[in-house]
């Protein structure tokens, strides 16, 4: 059962059933981003008509970027960061539940984590339906609504925010709709239809809350490149859909942009070569294509390939270009490296690193959980509590 905390939110809920779903209707598309449409009251469905989403944030948190560090009210911002991907899969349309979301963000705020990052599409068309020709058919008006929840609490305990868009598991046979996704990211006009229908009312609407302070494109894409069972859909075609994407993003708000990709293979010329490079990027969509930060996720098994992050600086690790540096998902427990979860953290920050974000705070597989991670949070807040929290007063 969906639960949502009413006292919590400040958004006004109207009343109606969602569209019934019938995936194979070919149907036209309903637009929610022409420029006489607002985003205070977008049509989603049918008659249905969404409620406006309000925040109470002003400017003064929101993320910055000023050369290779991330700034909040002219203090540099370090990412004590954490992932907590889902709590019931596909939640945001789903099974979503306000109490935990509630909860966790102040268990993280309490163990010194400043961000999180969310998948707030894990595969499927939960919240995001597709035709059988690969178009959008609908976002659904519960997808909306569950997010403003997420973003009220979010600005509540001040958490800052990654949602994550898509992941390599939307294009994985035998998931629903794989065939549809696959499509989508190969055609331009199916990838504007997601870029029209999706993208650019997800940051327009969000863009108010200084606490969604980037987006992640898709998780680990790189397995969508080179798994048959995910497509192998070459570079050719996801470099053109992250440069669209990435573009509408900045055209339409200051939400910072990246891509959650596995390995640093991908993201550096030391190995295939840097495939988030601006001059790559805007060859494929213009100027307002690029990633404002690389956020390369790290498992020890890549260790014989490309070496142990952590314990060198992210140009030695092959990050050269200039930009900040996340290591957006390591295993929470340390997995099979040896070291303790604590000296990576410590070690990541002494070697100028950005941030690090374990995978996860909430214990979704073998990975660890909140108990290992505050033992490397809380120290990185011992630490530095004017980097991981820069708008908190530090008394002398």
């Amino acid at each position: 059962m969906k639960k949502h905390m009413a006292l919590v939110l400040s958004v006004i809920i109207v009343s109606g059933m969602s569209a019934c779903d019938d995936e194979n209707t070919q149907e036209t598309v309903t637009s929610i981003t022409e420029s006489e449409q607002t985003v205070s009251e977008m049509s989603v469905a049918g008659d249905n008509t969404l409620a406006e989403y309000t925040s109470q944030s002003d400017g003064s948190a929101r993320v910055t970027v000023e050369g290779t560090k991330f700034m909040v009210g002219g203090k540099e911002l370090w990412i004590n960061g954490v992932n907590t991907p889902w709590d019931n899969w596909n939640d945001f349309g789903g099974e979503f539940e306000s109490e935990f979301w509630d909860t966790h963000f102040a268990e993280l705020k309490e163990a010194g984590v400043n961000s999180t990052r969310i998948w707030v599409n894990c595969n499927s068309m939960v919240g995001i339906k597709l035709m059988t020709t690969g178009e959008v058919k609908e976002v659904t008006k519960e997808h909306w609504e569950d997010l403003d929840v997420l973003f009220t609490l979010a600005e509540k305990h001040q958490i800052y925010l990654m949602p994550t868009l898509l992941s390599f598991d939307h294009f994985k046979e035998p998931n629903i709709g794989y065939d549809r996704w696959r499509m989508l990211v190969q055609d331009e006009t199916l990838t504007k239809s997601f870029i029209d229908s999706y993208v650019i009312p997800f940051v327009k609407r969000y863009d108010k809350n200084d606490y969604l302070w980037s987006i992640d494109l898709m998780n680990e894409p790189d397995w969508v490149i080179e798994n048959a069972e995910s497509g192998k859909i070459g570079w050719e075609y996801m470099g053109p859909f992250f440069a669209s994407c990435a573009a509408a993003i900045h055209e339409n708000s200051d939400i910072l942009v990246t891509v959650g990709l596995g390995m640093v293979k991908y993201n550096s010329d030391k190995f295939e070569g840097n495939y988030l490079a601006d001059d790559y990027f805007n060859s494929l969509a213009g100027e307002n294509a690029y990633v404002d930060f690389n956020s390369t996720h790290y498992y020890y098994w890549q260790n014989r390939y490309m070496g142990f992050p952590f314990e060198v600086t992210p140009e030695e690790f092959g990050l050269t270009d200039g930009k900040p540096n996340v290591l957006g998902e390591v295993s929470a427990n340390g997995g099979e490296s040896g070291r303790t979860i604590k000296s990576m953290y410590e070690n990541a920050y002494n070697n100028g690193w950005n941030g690090v974000m374990a995978w996860t705070s909430n214990g979704v597989d073998s990975n660890g959980d909140l108990d290992d991670v505050r033992t490397a949070t809380v120290p990185i807040l011992e630490l530095a509590p004017e980097k991981v929290f820069p708008l908190v007063p530090i008394n002398n």
